[in-house]
């Protein structure tokens, strides 16, 4: 829940900016010379874009959490069997240990969105964010082309 508060309040943020910043970007236009209208128009690029990015973002962590409310109904959410440190981190032999059964799990069913799902959540765990959300890139893919 802290997760979702945090994010919401992020997103407010931005939007508060974007606002600001599209204004400034529209009192350059209105006033009317080559270059203010120029700068303008660059400046009110940049919410479009930021939107965009929100946007995407916000659908990506949407479809990611129905998958895992999902899963939870299923009984198939991966079981934190990971050891850790004394200082609270992740043993990194225990998350590779873990890694190599979800890479073969989803070798093994590579249409499975649950796999794809799991294999993401082993991606996270050993702290490797950019294959973790290509991972669920995929399995949110595989579900939609599964219903």
């Amino acid at each position: 829940m802290r997760a979702k508060i945090s994010y919401a309040l992020t997103a407010a943020v931005l939007v508060v900016y974007f606002v600001l910043v599209g204004s400034r970007g529209v009192l350059l236009i209105e006033a009317g010379t080559p270059l203010t209208v120029t700068f303008g128009v660059a400046v009110l690029i940049l919410p479009v874009i930021g939107v965009w990015f929100l946007w995407k973002n916000t659908e990506f962590v949407r479809s990611a959490n129905r998958l895992a409310a999902l899963l939870d109904a299923e009984g198939g959410l991966p079981v934190d069997e990971l050891k850790r440190l004394p200082s609270g981190r992740i043993d990194r032999d225990s998350a590779d240990e873990v890694f190599a059964r979800r890479r073969a799990e989803t070798e093994d069913a590579p249409d499975d969105w649950r796999s794809w799902f799991r294999l993401a959540v082993a991606y996270h765990d050993a702290r490797d964010t950019p294959r973790a959300r290509k991972a669920m890139q995929r399995a949110i893919a595989l579900h939609r082309t599964a219903q």
